[in-house]
């Protein structure tokens, strides 16, 4: 039999990162691989996972806000926080998603737009993983359209009052500190919101068929009292929740293609074993054809998410570009998954192998932080300067 190569290999992928970069990617990597790959069927089996204690250790890691500055995080680029989550996505979308909201939307509004104050209260210890953060934007009603949210603060003396609803919220259950964007007299801001402030409610949402291994809630504000130092004094009006997802779907442009590449990887190793007609799956000619479109696909991806990964170092990639990359990432993860499935034939249905399971957690994927078509318009009103969202 000839010798095999990866989809790194057969596009030369470390030759565009640095050593440090690698480095940093194979501890992310072997960690995945000790601490978490053993379990993970199981978590998602049972609809569980333990959060706080991987958070810990994610913590100690240092990938959580690891590229934010001070404050106990870790500084890295960009670049190094996409590898980061391409590795922690191969084990399975629920624990990109855990570092993705801790660090990316309830750490970085944090970072980006808090006081002093919210900073040195919290950052800290959601760095080190003792505190659990989330993010509170979608509602059952307004997900794709959150200009309509119906949450509201309203001054009651020096204080705020929210109240309202969100939905569909990771680490919602276990947070420590919500971050909630509600409607005011004077625009859309931004909260931190301890969880154990009365009135402030979190329940699991269950009986879910993708992201299994990952908290989900409902965020429920009946009239939760927050001091006016609640307020992000830097966020003012749709751009602050807005700037906090696109962190968040970078992570994904990189994270989805974690996916894609542990169902490739299964599906090759699969094919190499399984015999058919008395030699090996690979050695079929329609077999090999899957094989070599689902690996231009991946390697493609990669090219992007590192090509938008160096736009990002260097303070220059734009919104639209994110939604470049976090349409193909999924999109194409998703067509790998469903693709490798085939491959595997009834065995691609059984936890026994990743397939199913990351298939089933794209699906969520293809949705979360904007929908395909969400990012189809972007793309095309860069395009064509015409905005088709209404």
């Amino acid at each position: 039999m000839t010798e095999t190569e990866t989809v790194a290999e057969l596009f030369a992928l470390d030759s565009l990162i640095s050593d440090e970069e690698r480095q940093i990617r194979d501890t992310v990597r072997r960690f995945a691989a000790d601490r978490i790959r053993p379990h993970i069927a199981d978590w998602f089996e049972a609809g569980v996972l333990p959060v706080r204690e991987l958070a810990r250790e994610l913590g100690g890691l240092g990938v959580l806000g690891m590229h934010l500055d001070g404050y106990g995080c870790a500084g890295m680029s960009a670049t190094t926080y996409g590898l980061a989550c391409l590795e922690l996505e191969a084990v399975d979308s629920g624990i990109r998603s855990l570092v993705s909201v801790q660090g990316s939307l309830a750490m970085f509004a944090i970072h980006r737009y808090g006081s002093e104050e919210h900073k040195q209260r919290w950052l800290p210890s959601m760095a080190a993983g003792e505190a659990l953060g989330c993010f509170g934007l979608t509602e059952p009603d307004f997900g794709s359209n959150p200009a309509g949210m119906r949450t509201n603060a309203r001054r009651d003396g020096d204080d705020w009052i929210l109240r309202g609803t969100k939905m569909w919220i990771t680490n919602g259950s276990v947070a420590d500190v919500a971050v909630v964007w509600a409607r005011t007299d004077d625009g859309v801001r931004g909260f931190v919101v301890p969880t154990d402030t009365a009135g402030f409610s979190a329940p699991e949402i269950k009986h879910k068929l993708s992201l299994r291994a990952s908290v989900t809630a409902e965020l429920v504000l009946d009239d939760v009292r927050l001091p006016a130092s609640a307020m992000l004094p830097e966020a003012r009006g749709l751009s602050g929740p807005l700037g906090c997802l696109n962190e968040a779907r970078f992570g994904i442009v990189f994270g989805a293609l974690g996916a894609a590449r542990d169902c490739l990887e299964t599906a090759i190793d699969y094919a190499q074993s399984r015999e058919v007609f008395d030699k090996p799956l690979a050695a079929f000619q329609l077999t090999q054809a899957k094989l070599a479109d689902m690996a231009l696909e991946l390697g493609k991806g990669q090219l992007l998410a590192l090509h938008l990964g160096r736009l990002k170092d260097r303070h220059e990639l734009r919104p639209e570009q994110v939604s470049l990359g976090k349409l193909n990432s999924v999109r194409e993860a998703i067509a790998i998954a469903r693709e490798c499935r085939t491959i595997l034939g009834a065995n691609g249905i059984t936890l026994e192998y990743p397939v199913i399971r990351h298939a089933n957690n794209l699906e969520s994927v293809l949705t979360y932080e904007g929908t395909s078509e969400m990012h189809q318009l972007v793309i095309g009103q860069a395009l064509t300067g015409s905005s088709a969202f209404r």
